[in-house]
């Protein structure tokens, strides 16, 4: 990334770094020391050459911040401009949802994966992108994590998964091994409940989930919303006809799932983990 290519808040971070640390009369180098980096790393972000890591910006804040918030303000926008680009309105949404329904086919949502099962996806996808954007997208897929924890208010949040994907390895064995524990230890969260639509369910009369993925949200103004995503392209659907259409055929897709108590045995026994 070079100077010219580097986004507004990655340009306004660099130059809010240097400013202050030339208040404070320190080189690159002494920075760098202070917040455990390389002077080298420290030219790259006052450059634009290379956006600052999360962990990056809480360092910055605790060595030149002068108690401000200002590199505190900054980590939000710097990952909403990590995630691609079909994807950052999206990310405002989600962020905010007072509720997150969600229904995948393919792959665990995004929201329950770990970092190696992230890191396969992304770093394995065609065409292959360098490693230091594989880490940064997975670094910003994790971030999406807080909406689990955030108490305030507390978002309600339902998965709903084809059983295959519990089935259907990224990496290694042993990262969907690791995959399938940490989504049945994300299943026992008071606000979050995770269902699977069994691979048998196309036997039997009427398969709702046949036309693939959706995500729906009620936003904080209690707005109902869907996102839909395929192939790098997406789509926010707000027209309430649109919506209750989408959401009613979510609403069956759950009632031919698996029990949330019955999912999580499965998910127990694929994970190695089986507890009967």
């Amino acid at each position: 990334m070079t100077r010219t290519e580097a986004s507004g808040t990655t340009q306004l971070v660099a130059a809010m770094t240097k400013a202050l640390r030339e208040q404070k009369e320190l080189t690159q180098e002494e920075l760098g020391k202070l917040i455990g980096y390389t002077g080298s790393a420290v030219s790259a972000l006052e450059t634009g050459v290379q956006p600052p890591s999360d962990k990056m910006l809480v360092k910055l804040e605790e060595a030149i911040g002068g108690g401000l918030g200002i590199f505190e303000k900054a980590r939000g926008l710097v990952l909403l401009d990590k995630y691609p680009a079909q994807f950052k309105n999206f990310a405002l949404v989600e962020q905010e949802a007072v509720s997150l329904s969600s229904y995948q086919t393919f792959v665990v949502d995004g929201l329950f994966q770990t970092p190696e099962y992230a890191r396969a996806l992304i770093g394995g996808g065609f065409p292959k992108l360098p490693e230091e954007k594989v880490e940064e997208l997975v670094e910003a897929r994790l971030a999406r994590r807080a909406l689990f924890d955030r108490a305030e208010p507390t978002a309600m949040i339902e998965l709903i998964l084809e059983e295959s994907v519990l089935r259907r390895p990224f990496g290694s064995w042993e990262v969907l091994r690791d995959q399938l524990r940490s989504l049945a230890g994300d299943a026992e969260r008071d606000n979050v409940s995770v269902q699977v639509l069994p691979m048998e369910r196309g036997l039997r009369v009427g398969h709702a989930g046949a036309r693939g993925n959706m995500v729906l949200v009620k936003t904080k103004e209690h707005h109902d919303v869907v996102y839909l995503e395929i192939e790098e392209e997406s789509l926010l659907v707000s027209d309430p006809a649109k919506v209750a259409r989408l959401t009613h055929r979510y609403a069956k897709i759950r009632t031919q799932a698996l029990s949330s108590d019955d999912s999580l045995s499965l998910i127990r026994t694929l994970a190695g983990e089986d507890r009967t």
